[in-house]
C-alpha cells in the first residue's frame, strides 16, 4: 500500500471516528467505558497489526511523538488552570499541592525501589521511571475533573490541581534522574540540581505564567472596556498565552508545565481584580461582564483543542503497542503502583486536609496515567536514553497507561455516578473557603 493511499485512508479513519464519536457522544458517557478506550481500540486498528496506517518506531520517532504529547500537555495544563476558580488563600488548596509534592514525592521513592529489588534497574533508571509514572494525567481525567469553574468539590478539585500541578513538579525527578545516568549535569554535591532543577524551575515556571496570565488578561479586558479594542480575538489569545508561557520559560530554564499551568490560574482570576481608578459606571459594568464572556470563549475554544488532542495522542499510543515487547515484569508492577503505591501515596499526601474517607478512595483510586508518562518517557529518550534501556521503560510505561486507560475508563461512570448520589458534601453550601482545620 503506498503512501499517498495510506495518508487517504487515514484521513477516511480519523474522519469517521470523529463523527461517530460526536452522534454517540451521550450514549458512551452512560456507559462504563471511556473515550479514549475507543481511540485506543482504533490506534491498534489502523497500526503495525491492523491496517498499517500507522507506523512510528517510538525509538527513532522518539522527537516527534515528544512533540506531540508536549503540545497536547500545553493545551491540557493550560485549560485546568482555567478550571480552577477558588480563591488561592482557600483551603481546599492544600489537595493539590500536598497531592503534587508529598503524594509525588511518596510515588517516585516507591517506584524507585520497585524498580532497583524488584526489576533490577540501575538507581537512576529506577528514579527516572518513578518520575515518569508518577505524574497522574490531565487529559485523560476529564471525567473526575472540575466541569464547572464554581464547582467546590473537593473530590474533583483535588484531581484537577493534582493533574495541572505534577506534570510540572515531576520534572526534577526526572533532570535527577538522567543525572544519576549521566546525561544531565547535577553539580557537585547535587547543587546545580537543587539551586536550578528545583528550586529556580519550579518557582519560575510559576512565577513567569501568573505574571504573563495576568498581564495578558488585564491588558486584553482594558482595551475592551475603555476603548472598544481586541474584540473577537479569545482563541487566539489563548493559544498566544499557551506559547508564550511556555516558551518564556523554558528560554529561562524554569518549567513551562507550570508556567502554562500558573498563566490559565491568573487568566481565570483576572475578574477579581479591582477596576481601575477613575473609570466611568459603563466601563465599571462593561468591567465586570467582559471576563465573563472572555473566559467562556477561551474555555470553550481549549476544551475542543483538548479533545484533538486526546484523540491524536491516544490513536498512536494504540499503534505502538505491536511495535513493543512487552515484558512479564508489569504484570506484578501494575497492581502494585495502582492498588498499593498511589493509595499509600494519597492517604499520607493528604493527611491534615479536610477530605472525606470516600474522597480519599476515589483520589487514590483515579490516579490516571497518561500522556504526561509518555511525554516524559520521550524526553529521556531524545536526551540519548541508552536503546535498551529505552525499549524497557518504554514496555513497562505503556503497559501501565494501557492498563490505566482501561481500568480507570471502565470504572469511572459508575464510580462517579455513586459518588455523586452520595458524596458526603452535597448538602453543605459552597462557601468561599473552608473553616479552619
Amino acid at each position: 500500500m503506498n503512501d499517498g493511499l495510506n495518508f487517504t485512508l487515514g484521513f477516511v479513519v480519523v474522519g469517521v471516528l470523529l463523527i461517530v464519536m460526536t452522534m454517540s457522544s451521550s450514549f458512551i458517557s452512560r456507559l462504563p467505558l471511556s473515550a479514549a478506550m475507543l481511540y485506543l481500540a482504533v490506534g491498534v486498528g489502523i497500526g503495525p497489526a491492523g491496517l498499517g496506517l500507522l507506523v512510528l518506531d517510538p525509538i527513532s520517532d522518539a522527537g516527534v511523538l515528544e512533540r506531540l504529547t508536549e503540545i497536547a500537555l500545553l493545551i491540557s495544563l493550560f485549560t485546568a488552570g482555567l478550571k480552577l476558580e477558588l480563591p488561592l488563600n482557600d483551603r481546599r488548596w492544600r489537595i493539590p499541592v500536598q497531592l503534587a509534592s508529598v503524594s509525588m514525592v511518596l510515588t517516585v521513592a516507591a517506584v524507585t525501589a520497585l524498580g532497583i529489588w524488584g526489576m533490577g534497574l540501575p538507581l537512576g533508571a529506577a528514579v527516572l521511571l518513578g518520575a515518569i509514572l508518577a505524574p497522574t494525567d490531565p487529559v485523560l481525567a476529564s471525567d473526575v475533573q472540575v466541569s464547572d469553574p464554581g464547582d467546590r468539590d473537593r473530590l474533583r478539585f483535588g484531581l484537577t490541581g493534582e493533574g495541572g500541578l505534577n506534570d510540572g513538579t515531576a520534572f526534577p525527578f526526572v533532570m535527577l534522574g538522567l543525572g544519576l545516568l549521566s546525561l544531565h549535569g547535577l553539580g557537585t554535591g547535587g547543587w546545580r540540581w537543587w539551586a536550578v532543577d528545583v528550586l529556580w524551575a519550579v518557582t519560575g515556571g510559576v512565577a513567569i505564567g501568573y505574571l504573563l496570565g495576568t498581564l495578558t488578561g488585564r491588558a486584553i479586558l482594558y482595551l475592551r472596556t475603555h476603548h472598544r479594542e481586541a474584540l473577537g480575538t479569545d482563541e487566539f489569545m489563548a493559544l498566544g498565552l499557551i506559547a508564550l508561557a511556555y516558551g518564556l520559560a523554558v528560554l529561562c530554564h524554569a518549567y513551562g508545565f507550570l508556567a502554562v499551568f500558573a498563566a490559565g490560574l491568573a487568566l481565570r482570576r483576572i475578574g477579581d481584580l479591582p477596576a481601575p481608578a477613575h473609570t466611568t459606571a459603563d466601563d465599571q459594568a462593561a468591567a465586570a461582564e467582559a471576563p465573563a464572556h472572555m473566559m467562556h470563549a477561551v474555555g470553550r475554544f481549549n476544551a475542543q483543542l483538548e479533545r484533538f488532542a486526546e484523540v491524536g495522542v491516544v490513536l498512536v499510543v494504540g499503534s505502538l503497542l505491536w511495535v513493543v515487547a512487552f515484558r512479564t515484569e508489569v504484570l506484578w508492577f501494575i497492581p502494585a503502583l495502582f492498588l498499593v503505591i498511589r493509595p499509600l501515596a494519597v492517604y499520607l499526601g493528604l493527611y491534615g486536609t479536610r477530605v472525606e474517607r470516600p474522597q480519599r478512595r476515589l483520589i487514590a483510586w483515579f490516579g490516571i496515567r497518561g500522556i504526561g508518562s509518555i511525554y516524559y518517557l520521550m524526553y529521556a529518550i531524545t536526551h540519548d536514553l541508552e536503546p535498551a534501556l529505552a525499549g524497557r521503560l518504554l514496555s513497562i510505561t505503556l503497559a501501565v497507561v494501557v492498563a490505566s486507560v482501561v481500568a480507570h475508563g471502565v470504572s469511572v461512570t459508575p464510580l462517579m455516578q455513586r459518588y455523586e448520589r452520595r458524596k458526603p458534601d452535597k448538602h453543605k453550601p459552597a462557601g468561599p473557603s473552608d473553616p479552619p482545620a
